[in-house]
């Protein structure tokens, strides 16, 4: 009886291989895992974003467009609900992509400028803000490649014969990925390039 039952369970564990159940919940764990890791990133930066206004109002307070437009971007980010509960609502997913787009176009242009005000680009904190940004938007950049492939993974495995079977019995249903038409543009991180000739405004 015994050895039945160690056949049984060899079988069992054979079927759930060639159904690609385990493969399922393999690549779930990589997604989330990845998915983690690019909210990591992306609460870094926001993380960044009020020293980074302050120090720039200090220096060019009367750029309101441009720093409202990045404490906007920044409270639509934060509107949006960051947490697993996106990887199974498209709509959603749709949404946190969009508010981050916004967030990264917002401050491409506050750095851009910064140009410029002389003495903002020589002031010692914006200059470690601006490599700490850079730093992070890299890797955002390298975060969420890693999802993308994840995702592509999973997506595969749930839609092919004969693991979309297993996928179909266990509720598993494929995750929505960023979109791929413009991510050259949005894995680009903002660098300003420093000019120390650039004249100041009003000069």
């Amino acid at each position: 009886m015994h050895r039945i039952r160690i056949f049984l369970l060899a079988c069992f564990s054979l079927w759930l291989t060639a159904c690609g159940y385990n493969t399922l919940q393999a690549q779930d764990e990589a997604v989330n895992a990845a998915w983690s890791e690019v909210l990591n990133q992306y609460q870094r930066r926001a993380d960044l974003v009020p020293n980074l206004v302050n120090t720039v109002k200090g220096y060019a307070a009367h750029e309101q467009n441009v720093l409202v437009a990045v404490t906007n971007a920044r409270a639509g980010v934060g509107s949006v609900k960051a947490d697993a509960s996106l990887l199974n609502d498209p709509a959603a997913f749709a949404r946190f992509e969009q508010a981050q787009n916004q967030m990264s176009g917002a401050l491409s242009h506050l750095l851009v400028v910064s140009e410029n005000y002389p003495q903002l680009k020589a002031d010692q904190n914006f200059r470690d803000l601006q490599a700490q940004l850079e730093g992070t938007e890299n890797r955002i950049t390298v975060a969420r490649n890693r999802y993308i492939q994840a995702v592509q993974a999973y997506n595969t495995t749930v839609r092919s014969f004969p693991s979309n079977l297993t996928a179909r019995f266990s509720g598993a249903v494929t995750k929505p990925n960023f979109s791929v038409g413009n991510e050259a543009q949005i894995s680009t991180a903002p660098k300003v390039e420093f000019n120390t000739t650039a004249p100041a405004v009003g000069q």
